[in-house]
């Protein structure tokens, strides 16, 4: 099971060459990301531990990850989703579909008699959890101090690989939703006084938004990666052609990227090298979720075609 020591690929994109750290060929199973946030609870024993307790999107990547996990340690996984659209329920696939496979238990709040006005973490943190006490809680995306162990060994790699490159300089750039795996790069190479800058985009809820999520792993200003923004704001999840067109454009590079972040990230990285001085290397992380694009792309597909 490939969980760590992935290649750097070269592209050329923007007119410029750009590396790409390929964590999307880790173990399908914890592709990317969740490979590095779930490092901790797959290197780890939890004697005692039986149930495995998330929530996020029924169609979250965290979502087929955890339920990986749970089946791999002999847990049970709990995920709690505000709602499920009736035709994901009746066509299961991507990460719904293979985490139902996996045995995951995936319960939607609006089907619950005592959810009240609460939101999905409310109601685990004030219903769920205080009859659990043999489970491990997790929210969502992975976004808790247990990520740092496996993002800090990702961090290293790269330290050590740009290295290896005589590079005495580099730019990590990836796309964010709760800022987890950008952190936690960034408080590595602070902390070890490594010449790495990470800067990041929100594609969830806006730098606003992200900045709260920084701040609640840590509140040191100094650890907060650099975020950059484009002039349009956009809504997650949203199906925008110009998404659509830089996907099929970063698709001709021979890499397969996910439908869901990389669009804006690659838009934004554009963006950030227009106006941008010198010619420092670029490093883009490749955090995986292909599933994803089981369902992502033929809602493309139907709206502005092949």
């Amino acid at each position: 099971m490939k969980l760590s020591h992935t290649p750097v690929d070269t592209i050329v994109m923007f007119n410029r060459h750009i590396f790409v750290k390929r964590d999307d060929l880790l173990h399908p199973e914890f592709s990317g990301n969740k490979a590095r946030k779930f490092a901790y609870f797959l290197e780890h024993e939890f004697p005692g531990v039986t149930k495995l307790i998330g929530y996020g999107s029924p169609q979250a990547n965290s979502l087929y990850s955890m339920s990986a996990l749970a089946k791999l340690k002999g847990w049970s996984l709990d995920f709690y989703v505000d709602h499920i659209a009736s035709h994901i329920k009746l066509k299961p696939s991507g990460n719904y579909g293979a985490a139902l496979a996996n045995g995951a238990n995936i319960i939607s709040l609006d089907s619950l008699d005592d959810r009240g006005d609460r939101d999905t973490h409310t109601y685990i943190q004030e219903v769920v959890l205080p009859n659990e006490t043999h489970a491990i809680f997790v929210p969502e995306g992975g976004r808790c101090e247990y990520a740092e162990f496996g993002v800090s060994k990702l961090a290293e790699e790269i330290a050590q690989w740009a290295k290896d490159s005589g590079l005495e300089h580099l730019v990590v750039f990836l796309p964010s939703g709760t800022g987890t795996t950008a952190l936690y790069l960034n408080k590595y190479y602070v902390e070890q006084e490594i010449n790495i800058q990470v800067l990041t985009c929100a594609a969830v809820g806006g730098s606003s938004y992200l900045i709260q999520q920084f701040t609640q792993l840590a509140d040191n200003p100094l650890y907060h990666p650099e975020i950059v923004a484009l002039p349009k704001k956009y809504h997650f999840g949203k199906l925008y052609p110009e998404f659509y067109e830089m996907w099929k454009t970063i698709s001709l590079t021979g890499i397969a990227f996910e439908l869901l972040y990389d669009p804006l990230g690659w838009m934004t990285l554009e963006h950030h090298l227009s106006l941008s001085q010198g010619d420092v290397p670029i490093l883009y992380l490749h955090q995986g979720g292909l599933l994803g694009n089981e369902t992502m792309l033929p809602r493309y597909i139907r709206k502005y075609g092949a």
